[in-house]
């Protein structure tokens, strides 16, 4: 056997003499590289996936259609996080059963980055509502495939005893990723289309970098996957699991409140606190810094400490806490200060939350065999919200006679305070 490449069965079991009982998954010992490089990737993904949603489409929609931008954004968004629902754990089913003699990952992190370029080219360069929302589903579909495939190298790769320390570098990866994000997008925002593909373009380089290193899994049996199977594949009992259900529901309830903030904080620059569209990217950037700033000492601290005390709730509870408080200082923002003073807030709680709570999933996953399966149910919990959100902001938005962004925000400070009371009954982590 090749050195570094572990041969599994359909099962998860490594292969093992006759006579001899299936192996639990031996722990992998990942080097400084490759943990650089998961984190480059995981950071490059969401460079490339969350400055759509913070700033771009934004931009695109208020350009194709300026009279109903709101409407077009929510269309887009909506939309592609449904697929975004249905992808992601899909993928993640399909690669825990992948065959290829690359491995198990390999191929939907190259596939799925394939995809994902083509549907931001589309969403680029489109000149109508209709195309737009098709190039968004596309990227949706072709970027959470790589994430499907990427979330499954921490449990793969990772030992138990140092995931809390990596998944606090993989926490501060998303932040840094709104920050780059954003600061690509303002630097080229002379072409919309470089706005898009800038960012993309770095998701791509750091996804291929990891590709090159990884030393992946491969299966040598394909389990059976029929209509039940695939079933399945969106589905963990709670009864059985019930941690990772109550988990799963905290993310939920957290994530409706991080989903309003991400896309609507360029409208409530512009709409409520009055600012003019030229002004907004840049505004957006100093904003995204100032919470990454303070992202960065939350998540290496959190993720560092976690381990250290070899506890995950404390942290994770107050982590959700902490960003309500941040929602409801923006909601009672009435100046540019006092809206950078709600971010920072947000972004400590944000940093925390990550980089710990991706920790304590991974150890109650109810098995590392179909670890891509039960992580891509769990990115439901993240996507979901990013379709709910859209789908109900116009709604409250209209409380009061429009643009009720107070509301809108102290609404979505109270979903993460519940997220913070959901993960409580979960016992078989402290």
């Amino acid at each position: 056997m090749h050195r570094g490449v572990e041969v599994v069965t359909a099962r998860g079991a490594a292969s093992a003499p006759p006579h001899t009982p299936p192996a639990r998954l031996p722990e992998r010992t990942a080097g400084p590289l490759l943990v650089g490089l998961f984190a480059a990737a995981y950071c490059g993904v969401y460079i490339a996936l969350v400055t759509p949603v913070t700033v771009t489409l934004a931009v695109k929609a208020q350009q194709i259609a300026p009279h109903d931008k709101q409407a077009v954004l929510s269309l887009a968004l909506g939309i592609g996080s449904v697929l975004a629902i249905l992808g992601n754990p899909l993928f993640g089913r399909l690669s825990d059963r992948t065959t290829s003699r690359f491995g198990m990952r390999r191929p939907w992190l190259v596939g799925g980055l394939v995809g994902g370029l083509a549907g931001l080219l589309v969403c680029a360069t489109t000149r109508d509502v209709a195309t737009l929302v098709a190039g968004w589903c596309l990227t949706q579909l072709g970027f959470n495939a790589v994430l499907a495939a990427l979330i499954a190298v921490l449990p793969d790769q990772i030992p138990e005893h140092r995931r809390g320390a990596v998944s606090g570098v993989l926490g501060l990866c998303l932040s840094v990723a709104l920050v780059v994000g954003s600061f690509l997008a303002q630097a080229v925002s002379s072409s919309v289309v470089l706005m898009f593909m800038v960012p993309a373009g770095v998701g791509a380089l750091t996804v291929l970098a990891l590709v090159a290193v990884l030393r992946d899994r491969r299966l040598t049996e394909r389990p059976p996957f029929g209509v039940r199977e695939l079933a399945r594949s969106y589905w963990v009992d709670p009864r059985r699991h019930p941690d990772f259900g109550w988990a799963w529901l905290s993310r939920c309830l957290m994530f409706m409140g991080t989903s309003v903030l991400s896309a609507y904080k360029t409208f409530y620059l512009s709409d409520h606190l009055g600012y003019p569209a030229a002004q907004v990217p840049r505004l957006v950037f100093w904003a995204l810094l100032t919470q990454t700033v303070v992202t960065v000492i939350g998540s290496q601290l959190s993720g560092w400490l976690s381990d250290r005390v070899k506890r995950r709730k404390p942290f994770v509870v107050w982590a959700a806490v902490l960003y309500g408080l941040g929602l409801l200082v923006i909601s009672l923002a009435d100046s540019f200060a006092l809206f950078l003073l709600g971010m920072a807030i947000t972004g400590i709680g944000f940093g925390t939350y990550l980089s710990v709570d991706l920790a304590l999933v991974t150890d109650v996953l109810p098995s590392r065999a179909t670890a891509g399966r039960d992580l891509g149910v769990f990115n439901i919990a993240t996507a979901l919200p990013q379709s709910l959100a859209p789908t109900l902001a116009p709604a409250v938005l209209a409380v009061g006679g429009g643009e009720n962004y107070a509301l809108l925000f102290l609404l979505a400070a109270l979903s993460a305070v519940a997220g913070a009371a959901a993960l409580q009954p979960v016992r078989a982590v402290r």
